[in-house]
């Protein structure tokens, strides 16, 4: 903020000719004062105190004294043990309004041909099941985390790798010539995606009773599994499909194009979107080249039985698998693979993988690996690693079919905050086309408040019902408050008030007012922190606190009823800086805000 770095300056001022000693900026702790105390800003005075060598409640009063007289940004100030609590003058609040009020994007650091270059992965779906409330949670913390990124002068990346090969795969696909007659999305009517979902439910149903067969014959259920016909054929299509089989090729190739399709629509629902992805059916082969070139220059080595290792144990690791004994990849072969080919696409400052807490090891390995390999930025690559997320009916299993659908669940909140909506009256001037958008626009920043207001690094549990609710932490609340601000904006437009592009600085404000002013300022470094500690959740936080504090001055003082002109105009352009910070902070959460509710 800037009056913090005023009266920082004026603090070592202070200090260097009171006590004849130079400080730094570092050694200056100034912190809001808390509430129960009078004043803006508190100064802790015991790093100084070897300094002045007197009591903390001296050298406090000193240094207030000395700040009072000098500087014009101090109206006052109280001493409460060894914290000086210091009160801000009404003139430099409303300058610092003025500053906020003349950056259209307030809090945000513009991008420049020297920005760092920050690639995220994130989504990461199979291309055998539509997207499920676990991937709305991964998908909204990573485009939300690009947008913050964005936002700290960054240069963002956004990209997805798509799992569109494995015996996984090969069950959708069996089940589909097996048990599909000739079905498609044209036919069905179905989102491709979820069409050949069904069919991976059906294999797994089909795949259980053979197996509770073989038992009933006398095998033991780990007998049954191994002896089992259909996972059998399962694994020779799969052999099949790597071998090249023009058969096999083309109907993994028109399924997953259905399933691309039916993505890419959920996608666009979601509002999240990829600047390149990428597929594990190109990637795997390219891990095993940079396997086997790790192999000849003694980075890895190889078994008896053929396959290829990594000994890790002088990291404090174990030996890890990278080649299977008869050439095959896995999953950490493929993510080298898609190092190398994103490293050849862009020059990578950083990279982030937006995965599961449950994959922690994986990408300590992964780390190790790349570095070792030679990518400069492999030691260094963040795991953004979150908890998982559940209904309050507990757990989802995809071979089961009991997970929770992005697409219905997208539906649902629609629906629900249509519904809420009409029965608050929210909707009552709106036509049916605005209603709709509404909707659309409420429920969805609902779902994605409501998650993404969570510290990432949490379990959650999502309530729909919960999420909601006009008067409570959630998305409609917030999108509510934007809209009764952008309503009084017309309002005065109507009425012929003009916002000026500069207020002046020579009338009182109250202290509500003041600490809106204060909230609105903090939101460059609420910014900072999110993007320091990969946090959406810091966004969301303080949008809410910004927005009960916005309503409760919009409860407590008069605006266009206002009769002094200058209070009036003030109070303005103070709600229009609220509504803009709110809508760019909802903005880096993906969250749209309606004009009108």
């Amino acid at each position: 903020m800037v009056i913090e770095q005023q009266i920082t300056q004026a603090i070592i001022a202070a200090i260097k000719e009171l006590y004849g000693t130079d400080v730094t900026a570092a050694q200056v702790q100034l912190q809001k004062t808390k509430k129960e105390f009078k004043g803006h800003l508190t100064l802790v005075v015991f790093p100084f105190l070897r300094i002045s060598k007197k009591s903390p409640e001296q050298t406090a009063t000193e240094i207030g004294e000395y700040l009072q007289e000098k500087e014009n940004s101090i109206a006052g100030f109280n001493v409460i043990k060894g914290f000086l609590n210091l009160t801000i003058a009404d003139s430099c609040w409303i300058d610092l309004l003025n500053t906020i009020h003349k950056q259209p994007l307030y809090g945000i650091i513009p991008v420049n041909e020297k920005s760092p270059l920050i690639m995220i992965e994130y989504s990461s779906p199979n291309t055998n099941k539509p997207l499920h409330l676990g991937h709305v949670r991964n998908n909204l913390l990573g485009y939300s985390l690009s947008r913050i990124l964005s936002a700290n002068g960054n240069k963002v990346i956004k990209t997805n790798i798509v799992n569109d090969r494995g015996i996984h795969i090969c069950k959708s696909m069996l089940a589909w010539q097996k048990w599909g007659n000739g079905a498609t999305p044209e036919s069905t009517g179905k989102k491709g995606d979820h069409l050949i979902g069904d069919f991976y439910v059906a294999f797994d149903k089909h795949y259980k009773q053979e197996v509770a067969e073989l038992e009933k014959q006398g095998m033991t259920k780990e007998e049954a599994e191994a002896n089992s016909s259909l996972m059998a054929e399962a694994r020779e299509m799969l052999r099949q499909w790597e071998a090249g089989d023009k058969e096999v090729r083309s109907l993994w190739e028109t399924m997953n194009n259905w399933v691309y399709a039916g993505f890419d629509e959920t996608y666009k629902r979601m509002g999240v979107d990829f600047d390149k992805i990428y597929y594990e059916s190109n990637t795997y082969l390219e891990g095993k080249g940079k396997v086997t070139e790790g192999l000849e220059k003694g980075i890895f080595y190889r078994k008896e039985d053929g396959s290829v290792w990594a000994d890790l144990t002088s990291d404090g690791l174990d030996h890890k698998l990278l080649l299977r004994a008869d050439g095959t990849s896995v999953y950490m072969t493929q993510d080298i693979g898609t190092a190398k080919l994103r490293f050849d696409d862009y020059p990578i400052d950083k990279m982030i993988y937006v995965v599961g807490n449950e994959q922690n090891y994986h990408f300590q390995v992964l780390a190790l690996l790349l570095d070792r390999l030679g990518f400069s930025w492999g030691k260094d690559l963040v795991h953004f690693s979150y908890g998982m997320v559940e209904l309050p009916e507990g757990k989802m299993k995809s071979r089961e079919g009991t997970v929770v659908d992005a697409d219905d669940l997208m539906e649902e909140m629609i629906t629900t905050a249509r519904e809420t909506s009409q029965e608050l009256g929210k909707l009552d001037n709106c036509t049916q086309e605005e209603a709709e958008n509404i909707a659309r626009i409420v429920g969805l920043g609902c779902l994605k408040y409501f998650i993404l207001k969570v510290d990432p690094r949490k379990n959650m549990t999502f309530n729909p019902k919960e999420s909601i609710d006009f008067n409570g932490n959630t998305g409609s609340f917030i999108q509510y408050t934007y809209a009764r601000i952008r309503s009084v904006l017309r309002k005065a437009n109507e009425q012929g008030i003009a916002l000026p592009e500069e207020l002046p600085n020579d009338f009182p404000i109250s202290e509500k007012e003041e600490n809106l002013i204060q909230s609105i300022a903090d939101f460059a470094s609420v910014v900072k922190e999110a993007g320091n500690q990969y946090s959406p959740a810091c966004i969301a936080n303080y949008i809410y606190d910004l927005v009960k504090e916005y309503n409760q001055f919009y409860h407590d003082f008069s605006i266009l009823r206002e009769e002094n002109a200058n209070l009036k105009i003030f109070r303005l352009v103070l709600s229009a800086n609220v509504a803009k910070v709110i809508k760019e902070g909802m903005g880096m959460l993906g969250i749209e805000v309606p004009e009108r509710m």
